[in-house]
């Protein structure tokens, strides 16, 4: 039943992939000091080089991006260094690599990077505390200037730069999630009555900057994009972003990409707003090759990739408990089962 997940796919003319199953992003807070990956991520991320690619754990692209304990960097050259160290080991492996980039705006926290503010679209706050430093409350995010927003375009180019320089075979925009870019796009947390907010042509602004400014330096063949377009992580969901995202999708289907891929932990949810499930809204508003991911089993996502509900499936929990998951699957072998207690393991 799983013999489709094996058929080669050509993302373009620079890419195939071997396979059609994806390592999702995983953040696992294992960095060294400086945010430095480390040897042994390098050895994580090696022993899982079948994976058609994997996508690296979310990678923030300067201090003020930080919102977790030790996830890694993409600013410094000490950081492109030590993910150098991953990508040889996947390419060493005969695997692809794409380093996910971060910001995760208003989940940012001050503690990280000695600041006092955390950057947001607006000044509208998220309650709840850190992940892993629960002594941590959350800030009020500042609304960033105009000024603000045109340099984060500029570091999130610089990031991608940064990421061809480490050996990444391209970058995934974090587009998703209730982090910086998705805050942009969701009605709950764009607040804005400027160009950056107030109605849809607004609030794609700054997305579409970032998309055009990553392909303008690395090339669009090296550039994919994760977004939610269903409110369900860390943002309050309004029917009027549906509009938002009708829009987006429909700019974007004017540029290349690599991929596009769906930001959602269960996709069997359906979303009034969106006529159902978030593949399924956007197989029918992209034209581009479409990620699945939320739940999927190996027998699942063979069967949706049959039916041409996407091309490619994000395997993600399974990867940690599985290193070598695309063996099994391959081999027709039982997996081991996720669970927390494997959360702080690299192996």
């Amino acid at each position: 039943m799983t013999d489709i997940l094996f058929t080669p796919l050509r993302l373009n003319e620079r890419l195939t992939l071997n396979n059609r199953i994806l390592m999702a992003p995983l953040t696992r807070c294992m960095a060294g000091e400086g945010l430095v990956p480390t040897q042994q991520m390098a050895d994580y991320y090696g022993r899982r080089a079948d994976a058609g690619l994997i996508i690296s754990e979310a990678t923030i692209i300067r201090p003020d991006a930080q919102g977790y304990p030790n996830t890694p960097g993409i600013f410094t050259q000490a950081q492109i260094a030590g993910w150098r160290l991953v990508t040889d080991a996947v390419h060493e492996k005969g695997g692809k690599i794409f380093a996910q980039l971060w910001h995760t705006g208003r989940v940012a926290h001050p503690h990280f990077w000695g600041g006092t503010d955390a950057l947001a679209p607006s000044a509208v706050g998220i309650k709840g505390t850190v992940p892993r430093m629960r002594e941590l409350s959350y800030v009020v995010p500042r609304e960033a200037t105009v000024a603000d927003i045109a340099q984060l375009v500029e570091d999130y180019a610089k990031a991608a730069e940064n990421a061809i320089e480490a050996g990444f075979d391209g970058v995934e925009i974090h587009g998703a999630n209730g982090y910086l870019i998705d805050e942009f796009l969701h009605h709950d947390t764009n607040r804005r009555e400027d160009e950056f907010g107030g109605n849809p042509q607004n609030m794609i602004r700054f997305p579409l900057q970032v998309v055009d400014s990553i392909i303008a330096r690395i090339g669009a063949n090296h550039t994919a994009l994760r977004i939610s377009p269903a409110a369900y992580f860390n943002i309050q969901p309004d029917a009027r972003d549906r509009q938002v995202f009708d829009l987006l999708l429909a700019e974007l289907d004017k540029r290349e990409l690599a991929y596009l891929h769906g930001g959602i932990f269960d996709d069997s949810v359906e979303y009034d707003y969106l006529d159902g499930k978030v593949s399924e809204y956007l197989r029918r508003h992209t034209r581009h090759t479409l990620v699945g991911v939320g739940g999927y089993s190996a027998d699942s996502a063979a069967e949706a990739i049959a039916d041409d509900r996407f091309e490619l499936i994000a395997i993600g929990r399974p990867f940690i408990a599985n290193h070598d998951y695309v063996a099994r699957v391959r081999e027709g072998k039982e997996t081991i089962a996720y669970s927390d207690e494997q959360l702080p393991i690299l192996y």
